[in-house]
């Protein structure tokens, strides 16, 4: 039935081209009054939104009524082109109509123009120019959901969580995904100017991020901790081939006779679905159910399962998740959880658990409809899709309405607590949670950046500082460590380069500053602002040393990085410093307490 209504949909356009084709633009009067269109000159107003209703009768949507819909559909596109007071585009005119078609289904069913298809095409497989994020709109504004490691947007400070209030000055309140990646996109060498929302900030931040050629691959580190036998593989997409590097990869660690597995998934937003589906089979027994679609017609219900035996069947198994982890990752991460092969740790995921297909439109490849056509249900049943109104809690509504330039709402990750959530159980009995993402075993706070921080970040301080570093230091190498002296010349190098930020008390006095000023009362205040001024300078003077174990690894994760790349970051960064990382470690070396928390969930365990 889905695909008939596809091809049918297909058809009314080619039947619109044959009526543009056959009639002129001509408007014509016929002499039949009764046929003939009604002039109207007046200024009644008409309530478009009245619908004639009729109570206790079910709306019939039979062949016959969806062709007589069709029809109102072709012969409005017939009178807009032929007796319109202006000359119409039809290609937008058609364009318009599809969109309204899909406005009132779910926010990932839309037209995608040509290079938008490409782009989609890009992510699964080879490259592009641009700032290397994954973003998505949400609450009418964009929001990003990743930014791909090693690439300009993940090396200037840019976070999953981030709001994009504005993309080269233009503003992005109702923007589309689509139209925002187009922003962004273009010539590796030139700069894209953000406007960035962070929650617990009070005031915008601005990034300038220069495009560069993002190479697309799937597996960015795989290793040894440091000092342990405990495997490590870092996956930050799924795409053509995932799987292939993914058995490499594990095939490598076994060989080195890993006593345990960390499987990092944070900041992963999915992608294929085959890929998921052969990197469950990675852990899970032949057999087993991956994860099964379910949507309006029984041709959507699909299930995946197993088929092959697994390459890494039976030791430890933790699994790293953020926020940021979506779609294919949440799969993959809640088929391990459901089937008790390994622990979950982290924050809960995001919540992207819908079915798209790719329709062409039209025979000139210019456009393709990307339609959600069933939801993914992990085996203990739980839908990964978080319903729409839980992207904000009650209390922190903003209505949009109101929401004008320079005004944000609140971003809440996940405003459902375990109590309001609903209890499912995996294979072994364990509690799990549902209500939309993947609930983790073991909850771990993410770092969250103080404002030097997050300023130092931006403004690329430690990235640049690193570059005239290990210029002025050709013989650095990975164990390079941040001492006293190395501090001082960062200080004199902040000092050079005239590095300025507000602080939390500095905003607070502008507000107060502004509010004086309006009600022409400064005479009064000005000793009380000059102290306050005072105070912020003293402030911004304890927060770099507030700050100092953060600058001390962030110069060292850039020196490294420029003296060994990527993977120097992960073996001397990531691996004994990332607070996951170490806590992930921390349980692999407890068997005791990793093989209770299995049989018995945490909860459980803890009581």
């Amino acid at each position: 039935m889905f695909r008939y209504t596809v091809q049918l949909f297909g058809v009314t356009l080619f039947a619109l081209a044959l009526i543009w084709f056959a009639a002129p633009g001509d408007a014509v009067q016929t002499s039949d009054v009764g046929d003939e269109a009604v002039l109207w000159a007046d200024t009644v107003h008409i309530n478009l939104n009245d619908t004639e209703e009729q109570p206790g009768k079910p709306k019939r949507d039979s062949r016959d009524t969806f062709f007589n819909n069709v029809k109102k559909l072709t012969q409005t596109a017939f009178q807009v082109r032929n007796n319109y007071m202006e000359d119409i585009d039809t290609e937008d005119l058609i364009r318009s109509g599809i969109t309204g078609m899909l406005s009132d289904l779910d926010r990932f069913s839309v037209l995608l123009e040509k290079s938008a298809y490409d782009n989609l095409m890009e992510s699964t497989h080879g490259k592009y120019e641009g700032l290397g994020m994954q973003i998505d709109a949400r609450d009418n504004r964009i929001v990003i959901i990743s930014p791909i490691e090693g690439t300009p947007a993940y090396r200037r400070g840019l976070r999953a969580g981030d709001i994009i209030m504005k993309i080269n000055g233009e503003s992005t309140y109702q923007m589309k995904s689509s139209d925002a990646a187009k922003l962004m996109r273009g010539e590796a060498g030139t700069s894209v100017e953000l406007t960035i929302k962070r929650a617990g900030l009070p005031e915008p931040l601005e990034f300038s991020v220069e495009r560069a050629v993002i190479q697309l691959k799937s597996v960015n580190y795989a290793g040894i901790v440091p000092n342990t036998d405990i495997g490590y593989v870092r996956l930050s997409r799924f795409a053509e081939e995932t799987s292939h590097e993914l058995r490499d990869a594990i095939s490598s660690l076994n060989d080195q006779d890993v006593s345990a597995l960390i499987f990092d998934l944070r900041s992963n937003g999915g992608g294929l679905l085959d890929q998921a589906k052969e990197t469950a089979e990675l852990f899970l027994e032949e057999g087993r159910q991956i994860v099964y679609t379910k949507g309006r017609f029984e041709n959507s219900e699909r299930h995946y399962y197993a088929e092959r035996p697994p390459l890494y069947p039976e030791k430890p198994l933790i699994i790293l998740v953020d926020e940021g982890t979506a779609s294919a990752s949440e799969i993959v991460a809640g088929a391990v959880q459901d089937w008790d092969r390994g622990l979950i740790m982290g924050s809960t995921t995001y919540g992207k658990g819908l079915v798209q297909q790719i329709f062409p439109i039209g025979g000139d490849g210019s456009m393709a409809l990307k339609l959600t056509t069933a939801k993914y249900y992990i085996p203990s049943g739980r839908c990964i899709q978080k319903p729409e109104t839980q992207t904000k809690h009650p209390a922190r509504l903003t209505r949009e309405d109101d929401l004008e330039e320079g005004e944000e709402g609140e971003a809440v990750v996940d405003s459902l607590t375990i109590d309001e959530r609903e209890v499912y159980y995996t294979n072994g009995g364990r509690i799990v949670y549902g209500g939309g993402g993947i609930v983790p075993d073991i909850d771990v706070d993410r770092e969250t950046w103080k404002p030097i921080e997050i300023n130092l970040e931006r403004k690329s301080m430690f990235f640049d500082f690193a570059i005239e570093y290990v210029a002025e230091h050709p013989d650095v190498s990975t164990d390079f460590e941040v001492t006293d002296e190395v501090i001082e010349d960062f200080r004199a190098f902040l000092k050079e380069r005239d590095f300025s930020y507000k602080s939390s008390l500095q905003v607070a006095l502008e507000e107060m500053k502004e509010t004086i000023n309006e009600q022409e009362r400064s005479t009064e205040f000005d000793a009380v602002l000059a102290d306050m001024q005072e105070l912020i300078e003293e402030e911004k003077a304890r927060d770099l040393e507030n700050s100092l174990d953060y600058i001390k690894r962030a110069i060292k994760r850039e020196v490294v990085s420029s003296v060994a790349g990527e993977t120097g970051v992960y073996e001397q960064i990531v691996l004994r410093q990332d607070k996951a990382v170490q806590e992930a470690i921390k349980l692999l070396q407890t068997p005791e307490k990793y093989s209770r928390l299995i049989e018995e969930g945490q909860k459980k365990a803890e009581l």
